[in-house]
């Protein structure tokens, strides 16, 4: 059998993020809400986590919307969980290599825009006082 190899001009032929169909649009979404880049980012940092770690790290997120974005990286190949049989049995969350290429690119995102806070607050100052007059 053959081994099919995909090129960039192929993904760009079959997938257009800008098209309303686009099967990548809904993968979009769930790395890049607020609960994936940061669930995606403590993942990367924490390696293995079981499921209160990742909530701990992700202040804020309930569990509802821990275990809902979880799973939306576990279906799109971003996250693994793994059932540990152990006393008493427990789950573990790890990223797959896609979800740790995937990672690398938003916690570049994450560090440029840590770095370009006293820019975006000062621009979010002029723009408040250019409002209130």
């Amino acid at each position: 059998m053959a081994d099919v190899q995909t090129t960039t001009q192929d993904v760009e032929e079959e997938f257009d993020v800008f098209a309303r169909n686009c099967p990548s649009r809904p993968a979009l979404e769930h790395i890049t809400g607020r609960w994936g880049v940061l669930t995606l980012a403590a993942l990367r940092e924490l390696g293995v986590a079981r499921f209160g770690e990742v909530r701990r790290k992700v202040d804020g997120i309930s569990e509802k919307m821990l275990s809902q974005t979880l799973h939306l990286l576990e279906r799109d190949g971003f996250a693994d969980r793994t059932v540990v049989a152990a006393m008493p049995p427990h789950v573990e969350y790890r990223l797959t290599p896609l979800g740790e290429q995937t990672a690398a690119k938003l916690l570049d995102l994450i560090e440029h825009l840590h770095h370009a806070m006293p820019a975006i607050l000062a621009a979010q100052d002029r723009y408040d006082a250019e409002k209130a007059n």
